[in-house]
């Protein structure tokens, strides 16, 4: 039998940046670090230029001819790139659908336990796809079931607007919930309108 294939246990090659001497291009056009050009100079006379500013000499674009390289702190750039690359990933969160199952017979505690996961969906920005799932001969019973859906649009309407009003699909009862884009404005009940002063005329 052939022998059996070894893992290799080398550490992955890292790609490092084209930076100080790791250039090796004879001219470069190189930029200082306050934006002015020094215009082409040498490899060399550009790392001396960047060792004397205690900073370090970086190339922004290889396919220039010839290349370009920055003056500029390396560390720092980097730390600045890292941190842009984290804030965009936080601010491009990708919409999910997540769904909440039920039954229309669904108990108090149960209903409650739906209406948090729900909530906590809606806050992290994903929409909801709320189901209630008939067996039998519940499927007789689908207004019980439009109603609960209904219902729990209402208790969730400061977190949610309805994306699509409860449908009948096969054996289950659905309706989509997105997250509330413009705050809720409640309307004032009487209790909240004060009184007028009533004048009684003798």
């Amino acid at each position: 039998m052939p022998p059996r294939p070894r893992f290799d246990r080398r550490a992955p090659e890292r790609e490092l940046p084209n930076i100080n001497e790791r250039i090796k291009y004879p001219k470069l056009r190189v930029v200082d670090a306050d934006g002015s050009q020094l215009g082409v100079i040498s490899r060399e006379e550009a790392l001396d230029i960047a060792q004397d500013r205690e900073l370090d000499l970086v190339l922004v674009s290889e396919k220039a001819s010839p290349p370009v390289c920055r003056i500029m702190n390396y560390g720092k750039f980097k730390f600045e790139q890292e941190k842009k690359a984290k804030e965009a990933k936080k601010k491009s969160h990708q919409t999910e659908v997540k769904e909440v199952k039920m039954r229309y017979k669904i108990d108090q505690h149960d209903y409650k336990v739906r209406i948090g996961q729900a909530t906590r969906f809606l806050k992290s920005g994903d929409k909801v796809k709320c189901t209630v799932i008939f067996r039998g001969r519940e499927i007789q019973h689908t207004n019980l079931a439009e109603s609960l859906l209904i219902r729990m649009a209402k208790d969730l309407e400061e977190q949610a607007e309805v994306q699509q009003h409860p449908k009948r699909e096969g054996r289950n009862m659905i309706m989509f919930l997105s997250p509330r884009k413009t705050p809720l404005v409640k309307k004032e009940s009487e209790e909240d309108v004060p009184r007028k002063a009533i004048r009684t005329i003798s």
